[in-house]
C-alpha cells in the first residue's frame, strides 16, 4: 500500500520489543517468537500493511511462524494498543504500528492509493451531531475516509 504520513517517533525492533514486554507482562502475558516477528515486520515496513503481508514479512524473519499465530498476534497487539487496524479501500484491513501515538483517522487517495495518516479530532464536528441528531457514536478510527490526495487533486487532467 502506498503511504504518505506524519513522521512517528521511530524505537529500534529491540526497544519496541521491550517496551512491548513490559505491557504484555503488566497483563501477565509474555513476548512470544511470534510476536517479536510481527513487531520487527511491522516495524521494518513504517507503513500500513495487509495482513497477508505481514505474513510474508513474518515468513522472511521466521520461517516457523504460522500465518494463525501472525493473525492472533495481530489481535493480541491491537488490543494491546501499539498496532492499529483500520479498513482501507474495499474492506481490506491494514495494520500498522501506533509508536506511542493515540489512534488516528485515515485517508486514502482513491486514484494513487496513499494513505494519510490524520489527527483523530479532524472528524470531531462530523461526530458530535451524528451523536447530537442521531444518538450514533462514531468511530473515525476504523474506517479509512475515502477522497483525493493534495498530489493527485493538483495533477493535470488524464483525459485524452
Amino acid at each position: 500500500m502506498h503511504e504518505r504520513a506524519e513522521a512517528a517517533p521511530q524505537l529500534s525492533v529491540p526497544e519496541l520489543v521491550e517496551h512491548v514486554g513490559q505491557l504484555l507482562r503488566a497483563r501477565g502475558e509474555r513476548m512470544t517468537g511470534p510476536r517479536k516477528a510481527v513487531l520487527a515486520a511491522l516495524a521494518a515496513s513504517g507503513g500500513h500493511l495487509g495482513a497477508e503481508d505481514v505474513v510474508t514479512r513474518v515468513a522472511e524473519v521466521d520461517t516457523r511462524v504460522h500465518r494463525a499465530s501472525v493473525y492472533r498476534t495481530l489481535d493480541a497487539l491491537c488490543d494491546l494498543g501499539v498496532v492499529q487496524h483500520v479498513h482501507i479501500g474495499h474492506g481490506a484491513t491494514a495494520y500498522h504500528l501506533v509508536h506511542g501515538r493515540t489512534v488516528h483517522v485515515h485517508a486514502q487517495c482513491s486514484s494513487c492509493g496513499a494513505v494519510v495518516d490524520l489527527p483523530v479530532d479532524v472528524l470531531e464536528g462530523a461526530a458530535g451531531r451524528m451523536r447530537q441528531e442521531a444518538g450514533f457514536v462514531l468511530d473515525p478510527t476504523h474506517v479509512a475516509l475515502s477522497g483525493t490526495c493534495s498530489a493527485c487533486a493538483q495533477a493535470p487532467s488524464r483525459t485524452a
